[in-house]
């Protein structure tokens, strides 16, 4: 089957993005383990990796399904999506993407994208109804026009809140869980050791740390290599529905039409899964650094407890499919070791400036999106 040039476009800038993904926040997962020296960066990169790439195997054939994937497909109402706004919407968040890289920020890929696709899609529904005003109400100024217009998009549903609502209440939850259960896991592990030989100790926590890290990244790619899947879901199910008018996926209801894609076009979650790891591969080194020394100094104990409470809360939100930060949910973990230690032991200023790129990440995505589509339609 031929795609359209947009389309083609569409599923190489989502391939894109989750290389990109794979260096600017899989990198999250290697942070401890090479902060405690455990790994080098280098062999901290093919093993996280490997379990981002091995996610694909677990989610395909022992899960059966991608829950996350078909949440992201979902947030926007199917009316209101076409490939100018997947389009617009992945063009924005790798802009964001590399410039939050660029600064050693560890803001969210996931939020990123989502908040770029919402954005076009909000733009797209304005635009229409910009166009629909001026048809009707032609005498209208161009203020009144724009109010008019934007009164509508208020009353469309061009935002699903029912898988929107739970991605917002997570930028904030996903960290506080992380944070909880690492405190947890820390104070459980100190009690059961603290008559144990330190050295000892220390050495069976770093074969751990490979475990525990192992876990982390098959977290990671369970989650995010599964928001690019959502993403070209959505756009070869547009291009079905919509452009080809194909009776099967026309005779499907829209709440099965992510489970048919998924079945029948198996070479995307296997070619997203395979790319998040690919750009693990490719590092990250100034957000390592960020997440394994500046936020708080983690012990190979501490790195035990921060990536496997981190893996824990991956795996509670991918069972719910509901789209998490594993940068958020990292930072959480690793904040909840060192507040076992004492309060001061976390470098607030640090936790407060990714406070802020985490708030301003989606609404920028969106901004910068809904002004791509405009670019785009005027081009086109």
């Amino acid at each position: 089957m031929e795609f359209p040039i947009l389309l083609t476009v569409i599923i190489a800038l989502a391939l894109i993005f989750d290389y990109i993904n794979g260096f600017h926040d899989a990198a999250n997962s290697i942070a401890t383990i090479v902060s405690t020296k455990v790994l080098t960066p280098f062999q901290a990169v093919l093993w996280a990796a490997l379990w981002n790439f091995a996610a694909f195997f677990i989610a395909a054939y022992i899960i059966g399904e991608f829950k996350i994937g078909n949440t992201i497909a979902k947030t926007v109402n199917e009316n209101f999506i076409n490939l100018e706004v997947i389009f617009s919407g992945l063009v924005a968040a790798i802009a964001w993407n590399l410039l939050t890289w660029w600064f050693g920020i560890p803001s969210s890929s996931s939020h990123t994208l989502i908040g770029g696709f919402l954005g076009a899609a909000l733009m797209h529904a304005f635009m229409m109804d910009y166009h629909d005003v001026v048809a009707t109400q032609p005498d209208l100024g161009f203020f009144e026009t724009c109010k008019h217009a934007l009164h509508q998009v208020t009353t469309q549903s061009v935002v699903k809140f029912d898988k929107v609502i739970p991605i917002f209440l997570f930028i904030f939850m996903a960290p506080i869980i992380g944070m909880i259960i690492s405190i947890i896991i820390t104070l459980i592990i100190v009690h059961l050791y603290k008559k144990s030989n330190p050295h000892k100790a220390d050495q069976s926590f770093k074969r751990l740390q490979l475990a525990s890290s192992a876990l982390f990244s098959l977290g990671h790619g369970l989650n995010d290599a599964q928001k690019v899947m959502g993403i070209i879901g959505a756009a070869l199910i547009y291009y079905h529905v919509e452009m080809l008018q194909d009776p099967v996926y026309l005779n499907i209801p829209s709440a099965g039409r992510f489970d048919y894609f998924a079945e029948h076009y198996l070479w995307v979650p296997l070619v997203s899964f395979l790319a998040i790891g690919l750009g693990t591969m490719s590092g990250g080194w100034k957000i390592i650094k960020t997440m394994g020394t500046k936020i708080t100094k983690v012990t190979s104990l501490e790195g035990v407890s921060a990536e496997t409470a981190g893996a824990i809360t991956l795996f509670i939100t991918d069972h719910f499919g509901i789209p998490v930060s594993t940068t958020h949910t990292i930072t959480g973990s690793i904040i909840g070791v060192g507040l076992t230690k004492r309060v001061s032991a976390v470098r607030w200023g640090i936790t407060v400036s990714l406070l802020w790129a985490w708030v301003l990440t989606i609404p920028i995505s969106a901004i910068v999106a809904g002004i791509t589509y405009l670019v785009v339609t005027f081009l086109t």
